[in-house]
């Protein structure tokens, strides 16, 4: 089902900047994983904004169309075919061309170079695997081209959609003077929940405003995980690559401190797939969280390649994905989650959520995990932020419990590394214990 409403996206107001900036200077290329909005937001951008415009989706456009950039040395001759084939009459510098999954047509995406350095017209890209190396193989990337990702809505967009644009500006306003919300928390908390439930696939969203039925919505994402696994047989047609991503959930679950290959794939050595992992990663239908071995401001300089654990790069979907293998009756995921009893074994599809709402604020995920005193289990920190000078640990909860042993071991390992406020993200309302703030889940997007 495509959405029939166009929802309001933040990757708006960039767009505009890049017009208003950059005046053909350069092309824009938007990368994010599929059916995030990326073609609807680009063409709703092309209505407003440009007296003219037209949009090549190559993945249905004629063999023609393709054709024309195996040779660019005749610029007139391609946009007098391309109007002529779509029936558009281009403006020079009022009219834009958007290249629609350019991974399909390399070299129309190799070709901006001379179409910006043309200046006639304005250009857009879109994919969803533009980075894999089979779709930039002998192909020469333009430097011409700037690249934004676009992400999943987040939970602002996601309460505009449902018609709220007051919750996320209050929440930023108390964020400036944190304070206990009390009687709001409730509502806000299971405002949250529904998010995490209905995730901010577009797809997934308009199918929730349209019936108000989860067995609807998750449908709707059933079908977007389908298209996900044709994705994934693209870059590793053996099938890995989807069984590790159907693997999240369980992975998650096993509380262990990185992503077991081998409980996935039998016999299966880590050494031996990051590359595929690299991969996935691309295709930003993941978000992964390497473990920073020697934590520091610098966390990409330790990172550890080899221990890293695989997040869904949407929650509802992550919901999803969980009881795929079960018919809807008897997933009580939803039901659980809405009314706050989910259970502990579930408890990391908050852990999802945090992961998500970070990635999409630009930070890089990573975590670091030690042996406790006695040598038998580990402390661990979900997520670490370089905060100027220093390192902000960050611990999920999915309850209420207040316990913070990973945390004051932390700061006393890493006493001169870590700055003077530690979050722990949890399900009640705001409360502080000396430099520990406990986070409703709802502030992870304004952290």
């Amino acid at each position: 089902m495509e959405p029939t409403i166009i929802f309001k996206r933040k990757i708006y107001d960039r767009l505009i900047k890049w017009k208003r900036e950059r005046a053909g200077k350069s092309a824009l290329l938007i990368e994010g994983a599929r059916r995030i909005g990326k073609s609807t937001i680009v063409q709703e951008f092309a209505r407003n904004e440009y007296e003219s415009y037209i949009f090549i989706d190559f993945t249905k456009c004629a063999q023609e169309v393709k054709d024309l950039f195996n040779d660019i040395s005749d610029l007139n001759y391609i946009f007098l075919r391309l109007q002529l084939i779509y029936g558009v009459q281009l403006k020079e510098r009022k009219s834009l061309i958007v290249f629609d999954e350019v991974q399909f047509q390399p070299l129309a995406r190799q070709a901006i170079k001379s179409f910006v350095k043309d200046h006639r017209y304005d250009y857009i890209e879109t994919g969803s695997l533009i980075s894999i190396r089979k779709n930039t193989a002998n192909i020469l990337i333009p430097s011409e081209e700037e690249r934004i990702s676009m992400f999943p809505m987040d939970y602002e967009e996601f309460r505009w959609a449902l018609g709220d644009t007051a919750t996320i500006p209050l929440l930023r306003s108390v964020w400036e003077h944190p304070q206990p919300l009390k009687e709001a928390h409730r509502k806000l908390m299971r405002d949250f929940r529904l998010y995490m439930l209905v995730g901010g696939m577009p797809q997934a969203v308009a199918a929730f405003i349209e019936s108000n039925n989860f067995e609807v919505v998750d449908y709707e994402k059933r079908l977007i995980l389908d298209l996900y696994d044709e994705d994934f047989n693209k870059i590793d047609p053996t099938g890995k690559a989807s069984r590790l991503f159907s693997a999240i959930p369980a992975q998650l679950n096993s509380n262990t401190s990185r992503y077991q290959i081998s409980k996935v794939i039998p016999k299966a050595r880590t050494e031996d797939f990051l590359e595929l992992i690299s991969e996935m990663e691309k295709t930003r239908t993941v978000n992964i969280s390497h473990h920073s071995d020697d934590p520091n401001v610098g966390l990409g300089s330790t990172e550890n390649l080899l221990q890293y654990k695989m997040y869904t790069g949407d929650t509802g979907l992550f919901v999803t994905l969980a009881f795929r293998d079960k018919a809807f009756t008897e997933n009580t995921i939803y039901e659980h989650l809405l009314t706050d009893k989910l259970a502990s074994n579930l408890g990391y599809v908050y852990e999802n959520v945090v992961a998500q709402m970070l990635t999409a604020s630009g930070y890089k995920l990573f975590y670091h995990t030690w042996p406790t005193e006695s040598g038998k289990h580990y402390y661990e920190i979900d997520f670490l932020l370089s905060r100027g000078t220093k390192i902000l640990p960050i611990e999920v909860k999915s309850s209420s419990y207040k316990t913070h042993a990973s945390i004051d071991a932390f700061c006393k390992k890493f006493s001169s590394r870590v700055a003077n406020e530690r979050y722990i993200i949890y399900t009640k309302d705001y409360a502080r214990d000396e430099t520990i703030k406990f986070l409703p889940a709802y502030f992870g997007g304004v952290i």
